[in-house]
Order: C-alpha cells, then structure tokens, then sequence
C-alpha cells in the first residue's frame, strides 16, 4: 500500500514573509501524518527559512527546490546546485517541471542528468512528465509520457529508484482549469507504472508514487484519489490557499 504524498509547489510567488506565513498556517492545521504524506516547495529565497520553521516546530513535512543545475558547481551565473540545495536542509528536487520544460527549453537529455545528480548527491527527485494539448488531441499522449520517463530515468541504477517520485502533468490542465477525468488520469498513471515495472520490475513499480499534476482543487482531489494507481498530487495554485490546500491534503476527511 502506498502511503498518499501531497505536495504544494508555490512556483514564483510569495515574499518571504509571506512563504513564512502560509507555512506557518499549513503547520497550525491538525493533519494526521500516519496517513498521508505533505511537503511544500518554496522559492530558492525561502528554502531554508521555511525548511528551520517546519524543523522548529518538528512537523514532518518534506520541503522541496523547484529546479536545480545539472552542474556540481562553477561558472554558471544564476544556477543553484544540488549541494546549495541541501544546505538549505531541503530534501527533494522538483525536475521536469511542464514550465521549465516550456518556458525554458529543458531537454529530456538535460532533465536526466539532473535526475541522476540529484539522486547521487542524496536528493529526493519529483519527476515530472506530461503531454500538451496537441499530443492528447493526435492520441500520442501515451507514447510521449513513457518516453519521458524512460529518458528520465536513463541510467538511474536500482538502488536510486526508491527516492525517486513521478509527477504526471497534462500541461494542457495546468492553469487551465480543465483537468483530465479521473478515467484519462489513471489511464496513463496505469502506464507509467507498467513501464517501471519493465524497468525495474513490479516490485519496484508497486512502490513507486505517482502523482497526478494539473489543476487540482479541493473538489476533484476526491474522485482521482480513488484511482488505484493515483498515488497523491503535484498542486499549484492550490496550495498557495491555505484553505483549499489543507482541503486537498485532508481528502480522506
């Protein structure tokens, strides 16, 4: 069985104040933690001190960058490392995100060398994979998902796998306010998990989470976590609401 993981990515907003206070908010919130999983990625600027507040209050909440370099270290103006990043006292990396993918024009060739740096140095990786509009509508959404993964994951050995989360987003749901039916979703989470079971075998892919990304709210969380292989969420807008996040978070109440 494996234990539900929600995780607010903040993206590029909130001051740190603000980080502050809505960290604080989420910590103040009764969540039983023997049940569901919860972390929060921040901005670079709030890693830490939102990192020493969670610490502070000794809630088990992971707290995640949103990027990371695919380089240890060097000439590399405005780029954080893996090293940086731990010394922050986070413990995840989300790489692959749809927008740096878009927006950025990260390869898949670029995203696995983060993955396989990140996994070396300790770091948990959230791996994000997804399709666009046009992908969906010519009916290859499939065929380019498991080929983000099997990129992704190129050259990551068996003992790094287990630190390892997949977060499936339909770029076309993200912002949009549409969202893929709990059908199409667990369709293709059914996927991904049947080619980690080729790459790993199915012992490995029954304990791999894989989470759904792309317009979660508070009423369809609900209907996707029934989903047998709809393992938790990647939320955006969402989880800068605390209201709606501890919704989300709580959906088993």
């Amino acid at each position: 069985m494996r234990k539900p993981l929600i995780f607010g990515n903040w993206k590029m907003n909130l001051d740190m104040k603000q980080s502050d206070d809505l960290v604080r908010s989420l910590l103040s919130v009764k969540i039983d933690y023997r049940t569901v999983d919860v972390g929060v990625a921040p901005d670079f600027c709030s890693l830490a001190m939102v990192r020493k507040t969670i610490k502070d209050m000794n809630i088990p909440i992971s707290v995640a960058a949103q990027n990371m370099s695919d380089q240890e270290k060097g000439a590399f103006t405005g780029e954080v490392s893996a090293d940086m990043i731990l010394s922050t006292g986070a413990d995840t990396v989300i790489i692959g995100h749809s927008e740096r993918r878009a927006l950025f024009g990260e390869t898949d060739v670029l995203i696995n060398a983060k993955v396989r740096l990140a996994l070396r140095f300790g770091l948990s990786v959230i791996l994000c994979v997804g399709e666009i509009l046009e992908e969906r509508e010519a009916g290859t959404a499939v065929e380019k998902v498991l080929y983000q993964v099997g990129m992704g994951l190129r050259g990551v050995d068996m003992d790094r796998i287990q630190d390892l989360t997949i977060a499936y987003e339909p770029v076309w749901a993200i912002g949009t306010g549409k969202t893929a039916t709990p059908v199409d979703a667990e369709e293709m989470h059914a996927a991904i998990r049947k080619q980690l079971s080729k790459l790993y075998g199915p012992v490995v892919a029954n304990k791999t989470r894989i989470l759904y990304g792309g317009s979660v709210k508070p009423d369809n969380i609900g209907a996707l976590m029934l989903r047998e292989n709809i393992d938790g969420a990647l939320v955006g807008g969402a989880s800068l609401n605390i209201g709606d996040f501890i919704k989300i978070v709580n959906f088993n109440n």
